[in-house]
């Protein structure tokens, strides 16, 4: 039956967003001035996620602990969590990295106009 999944339905996913200098908003809920942001290069903001990453593949942390405590999304408050979407609803990397993974399945980096994400799909 997944394969059907590939064309449509819903995906659920959680994400750990950085925000980085080329970022379309320069602000975030833990840094609302933008001051960390500005001076993040997309290349800091790549290689904290891929720290992250590590150890989350590790069983050294949690996800959502990270998410909570590090992504610059506001869904950082729910663990990361976005919910249910479909096609259509987030920019394109980011629907097509959530689509091609399997339930558990954490992805490797995102690159979207937002910033930089790892995406673990949930649903």
């Amino acid at each position: 039956m997944s394969s059907s999944n590939r064309q449509g339905g819903e995906v659920r996913a959680s994400h750990i967003l950085i925000k980085h200098q080329g970022s379309r908003r320069k602000a975030s809920w833990k840094d609302p001035e933008g001051r960390i942001i500005q001076n993040t290069t997309k290349e800091a903001a790549v290689s904290q996620l891929k720290a992250f990453r590590d150890d989350i593949l590790s069983g050294k942390v949690k996800f959502e602990d990270v998410a909570s405590r590090f992504s610059d999304c506001s869904s950082a408050k729910r663990g990361g969590d976005l919910g249910p979407f479909g096609r259509g609803q987030m920019q394109k990397p980011f629907e097509e990295a959530t689509f091609d993974l399997k339930v558990g399945e954490i992805s490797g980096i995102v690159e979207t106009d937002s910033g930089v994400h790892i995406i673990m799909r949930t649903g």
